[in-house]
């Protein structure tokens, strides 16, 4: 209704408002009206918007062009932004920074560092904005030498000064495994805050190497030496260190403790959905289901990363029934939409209770949102159209192009056709795998393995599992006789009695 109401907007401008208004109030509305757009991602609304700016003639204005740049972005169709930015003809550093990140956003990092490229070739230099951007998506794709190149050209600048820019190279460097690099840039700042203490024990906290969990309560210590007190988002990257173990409990509860004496919840967690969310993960992952609902009732403020989180609690703990529930609530009730986290969390459950049609409404749904773009959920669509038997289903979002196959990509809908006795197409599809450059890991051998094993194709599996080993330095030892038995029992199981003479000497 809102974004209904707000085309309407774009009805003739009647004669009293032309001679009433200033050109301020047009402008004005554009801009609201372009939020409007952002807030409701609706491209619709982004369209009319723009061919309002043409007919008014504010095409070249910076204001407008860079919230229409963000507006197609966050819509995902980046290509538009790009052309409304090629239309400029004076092109700030502001609009270069709306267009980058409109490219970061929808996981184009290629062309956001292309345009990071033109960007410098051009003269324009970078501000603190644009070096933090793109330092943060170094450290999501894990490249550290462009992230180490961000870092060069941040103090040619001067940038590396600044206390936002030195936090986004930090979690950089703490997410490439740099922890020394991080540190160093740590001890280097000249004025620290909160965010920095929290961006070192953060990226301590998620590396998951647990024998760092003594640093990380040294630099808690550190912090509040240095005058910083422990704020909810430190407090969220310490409940990690739980990590599911039902000996630390009592740490568990004592950092909830903490919460509640320093009023880090200010009334029943209604402040800080995310903090929530952190402890309703951290006490599922202890099997503490009961105390996870309890938390989950106590909250004022519900967004969709809290019900995801205790969707995600329930299905981690074996309750199905509740998470699909829950998951029907969550719309019905709060009126919240799921994204593509919750998504994933709920597909499983399709496998097991909901069946096929409840997974392809899921799947309808990720569309009409825009969320089949995502890696992850592409990857959990094809793992429950397997283990629901519509292969067919499984291999049209593997090839429908949408998405960027990772390995999990095709470890999926190879160990699909194996789980159905289609080892041959499995094979083919490892093949077809290594052609294209991509590399195998240990789980997509042993799934293409186990699919020959199924399929009775002991010889193929055997040249995989020898390729493995001396092409890949796969399969770790102890694993190698346990393969190599599952296929010759699987093929004897597969075949006359007879007809498995010679496989031993193999």
């Amino acid at each position: 209704m809102i974004i209904l109401s707000a085309i309407k907007a774009f009805a003739p401008i009647t004669s009293r408002y032309y001679h009433s208004a200033t050109l301020l109030s047009p402008f004005q509305n554009l801009l609201n009206l372009l939020e409007l757009s952002i807030t409701n991602n609706c491209l619709t609304l982004t369209q009319q918007c723009h061919a309002q700016i043409f007919s008014m003639d504010f095409s070249q204005n910076p204001f407008i062009a860079t919230k229409l740049i963000s507006a197609y972005a966050i819509c995902g169709v980046p290509t538009a932004s790009k052309l409304v930015f090629n239309s400029l003809e004076v092109k700030s550093v502001p609009l270069w920074n709306s267009l980058i990140s409109g490219y970061v956003k929808n996981q184009e990092n290629t062309e956001s560092f292309s345009l990071f490229c033109q960007m410098c070739s051009f003269g324009v230099l970078p501000d603190d904005y644009t070096l933090a951007t793109l330092s943060k998506v170094c450290g999501e794709i894990g490249h550290l030498i462009a992230g180490k190149i961000i870092h060069g050209l941040s103090l040619k600048i001067g940038f590396v000064l600044d206390t936002v820019v030195a936090n986004s190279l930090m979690s950089m460097y703490c997410k490439c495994g740099e922890f020394s690099e991080a540190l160093k840039l740590f001890d280097e700042m000249p004025e620290r805050s909160v965010g920095s203490w929290n961006v070192v024990i953060a990226g301590y906290s998620d590396s998951g190497d647990r024998n760092l969990n003594q640093q990380i309560v040294d630099l808690v210590k550190d912090m509040q030496i240095d005058g910083f007190k422990p704020n909810a988002f430190t407090v969220s990257s310490l409940l990690v260190l739980c990590d599911g173990d039902i000996e630390k409990l009592d740490y568990g509860r004592e950092l909830h403790g903490f919460i509640v004496r320093n009023e880090l919840d200010l009334g029943c967690l209604g402040s800080d959905v995310h903090l929530g969310s952190c402890l309703i993960d951290m006490y599922s992952r202890i099997n503490r289901v009961e105390k996870c609902m309890q938390l989950f009732d106590q909250m004022k403020r519900r967004n969709v990363y809290v019900w995801t989180a205790m969707i995600n609690g329930y299905v981690q703990n074996g309750a199905l029934e509740e998470a699909l529930t829950l998951f029907h609530e969550m719309q019905a009730k709060d009126g919240v939409e799921p994204n593509r986290v919750t998504l994933v969390s709920v597909l499983p459950i399709c496998s097991s209770l909901a069946g096929l049609p409840g997974g392809k409404q899921i799947h309808g749904y990720a569309i009409r949102k825009r969320l089949n773009f995502d890696a992850s959920l592409s990857n959990a669509l094809i793992d429950m159209y397997s283990k629901c038997g519509s292969l067919n289903y499984a291999r049209r979002v593997f090839d429908n192009g949408t998405f960027r196959r990772d390995a999990i990509s095709w470890s999926s809908i190879i160990s699909g056709y194996g789980l159905h006795g289609k080892g041959e197409e499995a094979v083919f599809l490892y093949d077809k795998m290594l052609q294209l450059g991509n590399k195998p890991d240990q789980i997509t051998v042993i799934g293409v393995i186990s699919a020959c094993g199924r399929s009775g194709l002991v010889y193929e599996g055997l040249r995989i599992y020898n390729s493995a080993i001396k092409c890949y330095q796969l399969l770790k030892t102890d694993n190698r006789w346990a393969i190599s038995k599952y296929l010759i029992v699987e093929d004897i199981l597969h075949k006359p009695h007879g007809a498995t003479s010679g496989i031993f000497d193999e």
